[in-house]
């Protein structure tokens, strides 16, 4: 692998925007990636987080000559010290050739501020209904990188395939969306990453969830559990108020048109109890998780919900919240009616929301940023 690192001068985008700061209610969005700026056909993929000097970092795969998953794909970066106001100029921060550098985790050590980057590779010829062999030199393999300085500068990322994929597996993939880090109980500390994979049996190809961890701040990184059903992939985790993890997953069982869930005890070691939670409804898309504020006092906790909320069609970019620890979602609130898809939720350093999302037809990546009065209309806020 080489990491070229070089800065690609974006032209000027479309933005809408009501100032740097917000007031109470309001929604502010900017275009940060778009189709055919800087020398790239699609800007899928986003992933966003909050370094731990507030820098908000956008991650994007960069698709070099059109949209597919397979082909020229270059890692990229956007940074913002303003909550998305405003953004830096993009820099791609891995970029292999013609292969594929994509599906970017990224997660912050709290305790360290050091934020890892959890990565896939595969050839750019080898496309993911041709990948067989679960650890050939052109399949799907798993990197991790890092940056000590908030995002400014990556090390080269380092293959850990051999520690974190089941020799079954063919496919695999980090993310897409962003990792946490736990915050409660005996595993407190630990990074987990959310993933899926597929693997052949029975003649048939099979589709999982599941989590990799590290309890050494990144140094090493262990293959976790995988969800007990399958039909299911794309994933994001979530720490609840009681110590468990839930793990929300892209759903393939298509008899019921919504997301499926698990849950785990260990801190990511084993799941049980999956189902539906038939209030978050998909038409199978990946979507994000994300908790927004722990209980206190006389305030419950908040979970937020990104996806398009739609059964049939990638429309209807929707955020969501949940005051009982995803148990219920009695808010919703849409950010975009039109073609959205893939989105990334964050906690920005000034207590606000962010939301980077792809919209109209993958020609945009968006990051809309808003408070908890906008989602919730004043109406329960304070619930």
């Amino acid at each position: 692998m080489k990491r070229v690192a070089k800065t690609v001068l974006f032209a000027l985008l479309a933005i809408a925007t009501s100032g740097g700061i917000l007031s109470a209610g309001e929604l502010h969005e900017s275009v940060v990636y778009q189709s055919g700026v800087g020398g790239y056909d699609t800007y899928r993929i986003p992933s966003v987080i909050v370094a731990k000097d507030g820098t908000l970092l956008a991650f994007i795969e960069a698709r070099k000559h059109n949209k597919s998953d397979t082909g020229d794909i270059d890692l990229m970066l956007r940074r913002s010290k303003d909550n998305g106001a405003t953004w830096s100029d993009a820099e791609v921060i891995w970029d292999d050739e013609g292969n594929v550098c994509g599906n970017p985790c990224p997660v912050v050590d709290q305790s360290t501020g050091k934020i890892w980057l959890l990565l896939t590779w595969n050839a750019g010829n080898t496309p993911e209904g041709k990948i067989q062999s679960g650890f050939g030199q052109n399949s799907r393999r798993v990197f991790v990188a890092s940056s000590d300085d908030h995002g400014h500068t990556w090390t080269k990322p380092a293959e850990i395939t051999t520690d974190v994929k089941d020799k079954e597996w063919t496919w695999y993939a980090t993310g897409p969306g962003a990792g946490i880090q736990m915050q409660h109980g005996p595993h407190a500390g630990r990074l987990v990453i959310p993933c899926d994979h597929k693997w052949p049996t029975g003649g048939k190809v099979k589709f999982g969830s599941h989590v990799i961890y590290s309890d050494d701040h990144g140094q090493t990184w262990k293959l976790g559990g995988s969800a007990p059903e399958y039909k299911v992939n794309e994933c994001e985790v979530v720490e609840l108020a009681d110590g468990k993890l839930l793990l929300n997953m892209r759903n393939y069982d298509r008899e019921q048109t919504a997301r499926q869930v698990c849950v785990s005890h260990d801190g990511g070691e084993t799941w049980l109890d999956q189902k539906f939670d038939p209030a978050l409804i998909e038409s199978t898309c990946q979507a994000s998780i994300r908790r927004y504020r722990w209980p206190s006092g006389d305030k419950p906790g908040v979970v937020l919900f990104s996806n398009p909320a739609n059964t049939k069609k990638r429309t209807t970019m929707t955020v969501r919240a949940s005051f009982d620890d995803c148990e219920t979602w009695p808010v919703e609130r849409q950010l975009f009616d039109g073609s959205s898809a893939y989105s990334s939720l964050t906690v920005l350093s000034n207590g606000q929301i962010g939301c980077l999302y792809e919209r109209n037809g993958y020609k945009q990546v968006v990051f809309a940023s808003f408070d908890l009065d906008w989602l919730t209309d004043s109406k329960v806020a304070d619930k």
